[in-house]
């Protein structure tokens, strides 16, 4: 098995969190061998970033993401750059508030910033999308992520970052995958 998967935004969303909660979830919890590389625009913040992660259940040869087999899109810029370097049949959750897809794409949609910001704090936006991420994919269990969260945020913003993470992963849409 091996997946590439990539998280993709602009500087200020918590991409590069996002991937790192992942990665460790899926090697120190899950077992796998996971490989992560991010690259992000000149800014601080409000430049391209991506979080790339190679997993896969034997040693990763080459660590590089070419063609991702789920694609995270916290931006239009990061959706439009990033999904034509995804596989046809890609797994492509979008914000549905931030990015408007190629009417012919199958995307999983949810308000991920929305969601947070009735939470009390957009910069969660990232947990949201992460529940979100497994409950599509089922990448790993909900409390190899609980865990991973729990060691990787400030711990004053556990409990918000646990919330955000249990409400991305119960998001039911009504239909999906959506064709926009």
């Amino acid at each position: 098995m091996r997946k590439e998967i990539r998280i993709s935004g602009f500087g200020g969303q918590g991409v590069a969190l996002a991937g790192l909660v992942l990665g460790r979830a899926l090697s120190l919890h899950e077992g796998l061998e996971v490989v992560m590389t991010q690259s992000y625009g000149p800014e601080a913040r409000g430049g391209a970033s991506s979080a790339n992660l190679v997993v896969a259940d034997r040693e990763i040869n080459y660590p590089l993401v070419l063609d991702a087999d789920v694609l995270v899109a916290f931006s239009q810029q990061g959706y439009s750059k990033y999904r034509p370097k995804s596989k046809p049949d890609a797994i492509v959750l979008i914000d549905e508030d931030l990015v408007t897809p190629s009417p012919e794409d199958e995307v999983h949609p949810i308000p991920a910033t929305r969601i947070a910001e009735g939470l009390g704090r957009r910069i969660v936006a990232n947990m949201v999308m992460l529940g979100f991420v497994l409950s599509v994919t089922g990448l790993a269990k909900p409390e190899s992520l609980k865990q991973a969260i729990e060691a990787l945020v400030r711990p004053k913003t556990v409990p918000l970052n646990l919330d955000a993470f249990a409400a991305g992963f119960a998001y039911a849409p009504e239909k999906e995958p959506a064709h926009e």
